[in-house]
């Protein structure tokens, strides 16, 4: 018989909590019975080594914790990834855009590939269907990616970024696929993440103008959150400020006027390096300048004809 391993049950509610998974998920994953996952958690029972050691994998909680008298305090030792090097611009806003380009930029100085497109395999004809997904997160201790389907309205594609680079913060691997908030617990985890970084949720309740058509209150709580007014839609969705019918229709307004307005699809070079991620364009042109990659090879991997290489890498650097 297996040895019981004597954590803590406080620990085990604590950190099944913390990675917002019900007593159903965690068994599941186990797997063991609902019913057992509430025994140890009352005290009245215990799991194996081997099983404890996998609840701390599933709550991603280091093992030694569920040892723990009482919950750890926890710091997060994260940078701001709102501004770059977690140092605000003062008075001097940043345009939707800008921020944007300012996360990604953070992202990946944080070691996080970003790519974005709204095509497969550069075939302008094969266009990403945000009805399946709008990105995609794959946790890689060596190489994480973020992908963000550039399909999807502009103004959506913010809240995709952070809630994705939630999934690599958990180490989780994970699809956006638009769904509702009663999706997978991860998922709506991400979404809640992404919501607070980019509107907190005490100064959301704060501004809010009850006494105003609901979309009268979009334009300025963009600006003082500077985020798109569909960020602001979500999150009065998310709080019950609006329901999701409400949500859902802005939100088809908002994409088809996106979609009306998409022309050819602005400079190769610029989509190219969305495409690939900077950061893996400047790694793979090192290593072809260095000599040690071919230039066949890095057009291979960068979707560049071997002789453009040269005006990629320039274009790479304005």
């Amino acid at each position: 018989m297996s040895q019981a391993a004597l954590v803590n049950p406080a620990i085990l509610s604590w950190s099944r909590q913390r990675a917002g998974l019900s007593t159903e998920d965690v068994a599941r994953k186990l797997p063991v019975k609902p019913g057992r996952v509430k025994e140890w958690e009352a005290g009245q029972s215990q799991p194996t080594f081997k099983q404890a050691q996998h609840w701390a994998s599933i709550a991603h909680v280091p093992f030694g914790f569920l040892f723990l008298k009482e919950p750890p305090v926890e710091q997060l030792p994260l940078p701001d990834l709102r501004t770059l090097d977690g140092v605000y611009p003062g008075a001097a806003r940043l345009k939707y855009d800008e921020y944007m380009r300012a996360l990604i930029e953070a992202a990946e100085s944080a070691g996080i590939l970003v790519m974005r497109s709204g095509v497969a395999l550069g075939n302008t004809h094969r266009k990403l269907d945000v009805g399946e997904f709008r990105g995609f997160a794959v946790s890689h201790a060596i190489a994480p990616v973020v992908f963000i389907n550039s399909a999807d309205a502009d103004t959506a594609r913010l809240f995709t970024l952070i809630h994705e680079l939630a999934h690599i913060w958990m180490g989780s691997s994970g699809i956006s696929d638009g769904g509702t908030p009663m999706g997978r617990s991860e998922e709506v985890f991400c979404n809640a993440v992404a919501g607070e970084f980019l509107v907190p949720e005490a100064q959301f309740h704060k501004v809010w103008n009850a006494d105003i058509d609901w979309q009268e209150n979009l334009p300025p709580l963009a600006s003082r959150f500077h985020v798109s007014t569909l960020v602001i839609g979500r999150r009065a969705r998310d709080l019950g400020y609006i329901t999701t019918e409400q949500y859902g229709a802005y939100y088809q307004q908002v994409l088809k006027a996106f979609q009306e307005r998409v022309g050819a699809g602005g400079s190769y070079y610029r989509t190219a390096v969305a495409k690939n991620s900077a950061r893996f364009s400047r790694a793979v042109l090192a290593q072809t300048m260095s000599g040690r990659m071919l230039l066949r090879d890095a057009g291979k991997l960068l979707g560049v004809q071997p002789a453009n290489l040269q005006t990629y890498a320039r274009k790479l650097m304005e």
